[in-house]
């Protein structure tokens, strides 16, 4: 069966299960219960929304210079060192380092903000560094061949051809991102957790499927944006979805 043919038999699966899905929901009076939080799910989806797009955009300022300059000649001696330790930080449970964020820096937001930076920081910083040190030499001779400066083999050739890894990376750390924010509510920064952990607390599933469903949507469509960035800006030669 051709691969079209395939994707259109599972699109039109999916309809018909979400549509019984909804009558059932609709018969069984559970849209009339999750309706009920609906004004709570608007306010804090603007919270989590807000924790995501202040932690994402600092870890994608810092992480993507960290990763260049990392990856440069003159930190050769240093940079897998330097990567090793950014690994190492991954296998620290994203709680833990809330946890000691607010130790230092008290509760609210600003430790959630600082503690969500770091957990959306290394995958970025480490994709960063393989893409570019993935660049074929060959483009690099060639490119130094021509007579450009170091700059101009960074912006017009390495980066270039290092977008589709550097994506990949932002990608998978923002969904990371949504996915752990409801964790900050814990220290006192709200979003959808607020509404995960008071019904765990109350033994309420329509509560807790009320903050627990809209942060899986919000995962999905982050990272749907993402790749639609990517699909766009990655170079068509660079991209495999685009060959």
């Amino acid at each position: 069966m051709p691969i079209q043919s395939m994707q259109g038999a599972l699109r039109a699966l999916i309809l018909v299960v979400v549509f019984f899905i909804g009558v059932w929901s609709q018969s069984s009076g559970l849209v009339d219960d999750f309706m009920f939080y609906l004004p709570d799910v608007q306010y804090l989806v603007v919270q989590h929304l807000w924790l995501t797009a202040v932690s994402g955009s600092l870890a994608i300022g810092v992480a993507v210079p960290l990763g260049i300059i990392l990856s440069r000649r003159s930190m050769a001696k240093v940079a897998e060192s330097l990567m090793q330790v950014l690994n190492v930080g991954t296998t620290i449970p994203t709680l833990a380092v809330l946890a000691l964020s607010m130790s230092f820096l008290g509760i609210g937001t600003v430790p959630a903000i600082f503690g969500l930076f770091v957990a959306t920081l290394l995958p970025i910083a480490r994709n960063t560094y393989a893409g570019l040190k993935g660049v074929s030499p060959a483009l690099m001779e060639a490119a130094a061949g021509i007579g450009m400066s170091p700059t101009q083999r960074l912006f017009r050739v390495e980066l270039p051809n290092a977008l589709y890894v550097i994506f990949a990376g932002i990608r998978t750390a923002l969904a990371i991102n949504v996915g752990t924010v409801p964790l900050a509510f814990l220290i006192g920064a709200g979003g959808l957790g607020e509404l995960i952990f008071t019904g765990i607390d109350l033994y309420d599933p329509i509560m807790m499927l009320s903050g627990a469903i809209p942060t899986a949507l919000l995962a999905i469509t982050v990272d749907a944006l993402i790749a639609t960035i990517a699909f766009i800006v990655v170079p068509r030669g660079v991209n495999p979805s685009r060959a």
